[in-house]
């Protein structure tokens, strides 16, 4: 199984040219399959003798790759989509051919020298001091979590007495993973402070809500929780408010920029995000609004002395690997085991340069703001909230719940565009999450017809 041969080598042209035919031009919208459809399809694919390199490539190319939705393409717009550049869908296929292990600067310095480059372009954007660092991980989710993990710890470190209680600090446009890391790294209560009129925390209700609480529960917060563009509607909190309370409280400032961070490198927006330098953890995911593919999340520390403190794992096989003055991306998250993620990210970096990266932010961003225009002249539909950032919340008047799911599914059965349901302030309306620079105001106009 293990030995090279001629077998090997003419399966590796045929993968090669399946990927170069893939990122050749965009790919259908494509359907899912239910899994009755896909056992009928497929039959056993995983059996004693194998089923050989032709057949189960076959079944990829012919049934399993196009029950996945495609979501590079340009009318895409559910959730929070992707938009790879094609050199970084390249490098990630070098990077899975050179099978590099990147959780120690001793097994992988040239692959965690690149990866560091890439995450100071990230720091700079936001202004974290030059001492700022960390890795990259898997995701948002890995990524808040192993935030808040080096938080508690140095919570608990310098207070001088343990509360009653730990607590963290949110609202209700705090993303979900924020809110499943809590409750998985301790029996931690969430305080909520309230949103203003488009849902975004300022550090006057922070205030206000930490002067209404009871004094043992404030006696338990040791983070908070700003969001630089929220993921359902797109907007960025009061980061410099909240950091001036976070500061006063003695407090950990956590920074989710998980889809909005991207904004930084945009100079339009760039205000919008004044405080993130005042962060403590700062995370955004290249794989969203930064071009990169599935899956890298940049996280960043100002001090990484504080997350060595938490992550650090020892074990006497590790000895050799944990050495003063090296950078070990396994010493700033949850993860030890890791790929080397952030290459690809890095890869189109140097290949493209920042300011053509500047240039296909700042084209989303024109997008938007001309789809909001679309809209506000649209007789049946509204804007329900002011766009910040590339999220677009749209009400189609006179629609229920069920008419959205019908359009929905009708979308994606013509293979025009992929845009689900959500809810904004109890009620259900739509979005449109516009990060790949190829989505036209066309496209936007095909689908507010398809609305009428």
């Amino acid at each position: 199984m293990h030995a090279y041969t001629a077998d090997d080598d003419r399966i590796a042209r045929q993968i090669t040219e399946y990927c170069l035919e893939r990122l050749a031009g965009e790919a259908p919208l494509d359907r899912p399959m239910t899994p009755a459809q896909l056992q009928a399809e497929t039959g056993e694919t995983v059996t004693d003798q194998g089923i050989g390199r032709d057949e189960a490539l076959r079944l990829w190319a012919d049934v399993l790759g196009p029950a996945c939705l495609s979501v590079d393409h340009r009318r895409y717009l559910s959730f929070i989509p992707n938009a790879p550049t094609k050199a970084s869908c390249y490098f990630d296929m070098l990077v899975a051919a050179s099978n590099v292990y990147s959780g120690s600067w001793l097994e992988g310095s040239g692959a965690v020298h690149a990866e560091n480059q890439a995450l100071r372009w990230i720091a700079d954007l936001a202004g974290l001091p030059e001492g700022a660092g960390g890795t990259f991980v898997q995701g948002g989710t890995v990524g808040n979590l192993s935030a808040l993990v080096a938080a508690r710890e140095q919570a608990r470190r310098t207070r001088t007495t343990r509360p009653a209680q730990w607590a963290v600090c949110v609202t209700a446009e705090t993303h979900s993973s924020v809110k499943h890391a809590v409750r998985v790294i301790m029996d931690a209560e969430l305080v909520e402070v309230p949103g203003d009129e488009r849902g975004r925390m300022t550090g006057a209700a922070l205030q206000a809500t930490l002067d209404g609480l009871d004094p043992a529960v404030a006696d338990g917060i040791f983070a908070v929780v700003a969001t630089a563009g929220t993921t359902n509607v797109g907007v960025v909190d009061d980061i410099a408010g909240i950091a001036a309370v976070a500061h006063a409280q003695g407090w950990w400032l956590h920074v989710d920029g998980a889809y909005g961070g991207a904004g930084l490198a945009a100079p339009s927006v760039r205000p919008l995000f004044d405080g993130v330098e005042l962060a403590d953890s700062f995370i955004v995911d290249p794989h969203k609004w930064l071009f990169a593919p599935f899956d890298a999340c940049a996280l960043l520390y100002r001090d990484p002395a504080a997350a060595r403190a938490a992550h650090t794992q020892h074990a006497g096989y590790l000895d050799p690997v944990t050495v003063e003055g090296e950078w070990n991306p396994s010493d700033f998250a949850i993860q030890l085991t890791r790929r080397a993620r952030g290459l690809p990210f890095w890869f189109s970096l140097a290949v493209y340069g920042t300011d053509a990266y500047r240039e296909a932010v700042e084209q989303t961003l024109t997008i938007t703001r001309a789809g909001a225009e679309l809209i506000r002249r649209t007789p049946y539909l509204r804007l329900l909230v002011e766009p910040d950032l590339s999220v677009l919340v749209i009400e189609r008047i006179g629609w229920n719940a069920s008419d959205y799911t019908a359009w929905t599914a009708r979308l994606l059965d013509e293979q025009v565009a992929f845009v689900t349901p959500t809810t904004h302030r109890g009620a259900v309306c739509t979005r449109f999450a516009i990060v790949n620079p190829l989505t036209t105001i066309e496209d936007l106009e095909l689908i507010v017809a398809s609305m009428a």
